[in-house]
């Protein structure tokens, strides 16, 4: 055996594997929580696509996004369901929690799902509290807009729960994306007819939607990656740290 070769051989190795395991360290994680207009979808609901699905091609390979939003999970209900635990328990140091919840809360005649306004201010500042006693960074985002138009006008559906969490985020010094806003300025210059895109309107005889689909809050392909990209532009507004980390 050539010992120089194969020590050489051996110290690059390592070094490769040393290198490796510092750049997974120093990866961080990006978790989102929230509701169906962020969750990942099943190959049988395309063509329906939550904006979370189409954050990481945004990013670095620095930036891992975990993306646990899920259909129909509220503030309460996310919590209930012990979705919240496992994102707890592993978050790190820096590691980013995006909180967009406000579609579901407010179906107060779903008693495990709904809260009053009151209880969703409280469980915004849990989510809060807990992710920062664990030193990572909390975000906030108001809920994303249906395509709601009366006589060509954008009509919000959301209640105060927007309001809510720009409360919070205020209160509590916590960044804001404010996807309501970000969404309906995107809505209104699109206009009725030409938004539509952005959601999941589907003919009849699609392989997943024989008989058609015809849903106005929830996103298509299109509408994911415009979406996403208004959180991206909201990361950029926040100066958060994950802008050094955007392709």
């Amino acid at each position: 055996m050539n010992k120089p070769k194969f020590y050489a051989g051996f110290g690059m190795a390592l070094l490769v594997l040393l290198f490796a395991f510092k750049s997974q360290q120093k990866q961080t994680v990006l978790y989102i929580i929230g509701d169906s207009t962020a969750a990942n979808k099943a190959a049988d609901k395309f063509p329906e696509t939550g904006w979370g699905m189409e954050l990481q091609r945004f990013f670095k390979d620095e930036v891992k996004v975990d993306n646990r939003a899920l259909n129909g999970r509220s503030t309460k209900s996310f919590r209930a369901e012990k979705r919240w635990q496992p994102v707890l328990d592993n978050l790190k140091v820096d590691d980013y929690v995006f909180i967009e919840f406000g579609h579901n809360d407010e179906k107060i005649d779903k008693p495990t799902v709904g809260v009053s306004l009151a209880d969703f201010k409280i469980n915004l500042i849990n989510y809060v509290n807990e992710t920062r006693s664990k030193k990572a960074i909390p975000v906030l985002l108001t809920p994303i807009s249906r395509r709601s138009f009366k006589d060509g006008v954008l009509v919000d559906s959301h209640g105060d729960y927007p309001k809510i969490t720009r409360l919070v985020a205020d209160s509590l010094k916590v960044p804001l994306i404010d996807m309501l806003a970000k969404t309906e300025k995107l809505l209104n210059k699109l206009g009725n007819q030409a938004s539509i895109k952005l959601f999941l309107h589907v003919d009849s005889g699609h392989v997943n939607y024989p008989k058609g689909k015809k849903d106005d809050t929830h996103l298509s392909p299109d509408g994911a990656k415009q979406i996403a990209g208004l959180a991206v532009q909201g990361i950029r507004e926040n100066k958060l740290s994950l802008v050094k980390k955007l392709k």
